[in-house]
């Protein structure tokens, strides 16, 4: 969590913050004699009186809680009440939707910017679009009516607490009918009034596709990323069109090969789902088989991974064009806590209150070309036009 603290003429001051201060503590430690002067806080995520503390502290709250569904309420609550800006990497659509029916009203009225998926779901996803938008404007004059965002390639390792958001929102829609027609819906992170009606494709299985030339399979955060990138289009009075379409998979290769890989990780992600929603099976995976929250990959294995997205392109007239973010370490991990920094830090000292008002924002909607420049100078990214 973020709050004041001096480290250098121009850079921002931080503190970190947690309920345990000998692991805050340990922590400090670890990051060597640089780390000497950082200001330690304790506090507990779910006491309203530290929280309401930090929140005085501070201009931006960095959350790193989750499940957020399970854990994450409280210190928005406090964001929000005290007009203090907020981001997170959540992934959880569900958790979402409830905070925006809770305190988005309350944080237009407060200015508290909260910002929402600021790691791996949903910046490469939401800028990535918005930088293919702004390419084609250039070349086309006009934006693109459909995007498809493929993942080419990526090497990490899902967190242990990426899962157990995972897992948390499987149990809850499992048990509600109503929120799993709500998490079907493309839009349903939207503005109630947003008017978009275009049939968005929600990929299940295996299959060929046509703007890669490859066999693509589901990409699990889809699910997310997509109605991230949604409610940016609405945000931005549907900068995008009325019927843009967006959706997300995995190239898997060409040929026979890629067909088989295609099939094999479509019918793995779907036994794995089916074991999730059923309560025994998803115990056995909690307690015997998943990582557990605050495990992950090594430090010499995040910095090994990378992923490479591109994005295909389609004008309404034809013309098309193709883009690619690129990230330099593990997605979940190295690159997630670079991309929710330089957010943090953007959102701090890069946009003034009186040039984004209160309320939640997206990623792109919130900050937009400030952030991509960020991300390429510090946080190892890169946004560029493939060339045919």
């Amino acid at each position: 969590m973020f709050a004041q603290f001096p480290l250098a003429e121009g850079s921002p001051r931080w503190a970190i913050a947690g309920r345990s201060e000998a692991k805050l503590l340990e922590l400090k430690a670890s990051l060597g004699p640089d780390a000497g002067a950082l200001v330690t806080l304790v506090a507990d995520a779910q006491n309203e009186q530290d929280l309401s503390r930090l929140c005085q502290q501070t201009k931006v709250i960095v959350s790193t809680v989750g499940p957020y569904a399970l854990y994450g309420e409280a210190m928005l609550k406090s964001c929000v009440s005290s007009g203090t800006d907020y981001c997170d990497l959540t992934g959880e659509p569900q958790w979402i939707i409830k905070m925006l029916k809770r305190y988005e009203k309350i944080a237009q009225a407060t200015g508290a910017r909260i910002v929402n998926c600021c790691g791996f779901d949903s910046i490469p996803s939401d800028l990535g679009v918005m930088f293919t938008q702004q390419q084609a404007k250039l070349r086309f004059e006009q934006y693109c009516e459909a995007i498809y965002m493929r993942v080419k390639a990526a090497k990490g390792s899902a967190s242990g607490g990426t899962i157990a958001s995972m897992m948390n929102l499987v149990k809850e829609a499992t048990t509600d009918k109503q929120l799993r027609r709500l998490l079907a819906t493309p839009y349903a992170l939207c503005p109630a009034n947003h008017g978009f009606t275009q049939r968005q494709e929600n990929l299940k299985s295996a299959k060929f596709d046509p703007p890669s030339q490859t066999w693509i399979a589901p990409f699990v955060m889809a699910a997310i990323n997509t109605r991230i990138v949604h409610r940016t289009n609405s945000l931005l009075d549907k900068t995008y069109g009325k019927n843009f379409i967006y959706d997300e998979a995995m190239m898997m290769g060409k040929g026979t090969k890629g067909s088989v890989y295609a099939t094999g990780l479509s019918v793995g992600l779907g036994g794995f789902m089916l074991a999730a929603a059923l309560p025994p099976t998803r115990w056995f995976m909690e307690k015997v088989i998943l990582p557990k929250p605050g495990e992950g990959p090594s430090l010499k294995e995040q910095q090994q991974g990378y992923y490479d997205l591109r994005f295909f392109g389609e004008t309404l007239d034809g013309r098309k064009i193709q883009t690619k973010v690129t990230g330099d370490q593990d997605p979940g991990y190295g690159s997630t806590a670079k991309m929710l920094a330089q957010a943090a830090a953007c959102l701090a000292q890069d946009i003034s209150k009186s040039a984004l008002a209160g309320g939640f924002w997206t990623p792109a909607s919130a900050m937009g070309d400030k952030l991509i420049d960020r991300l390429q100078k510090y946080a190892g990214l890169s946004f560029s036009v493939v060339k045919e």
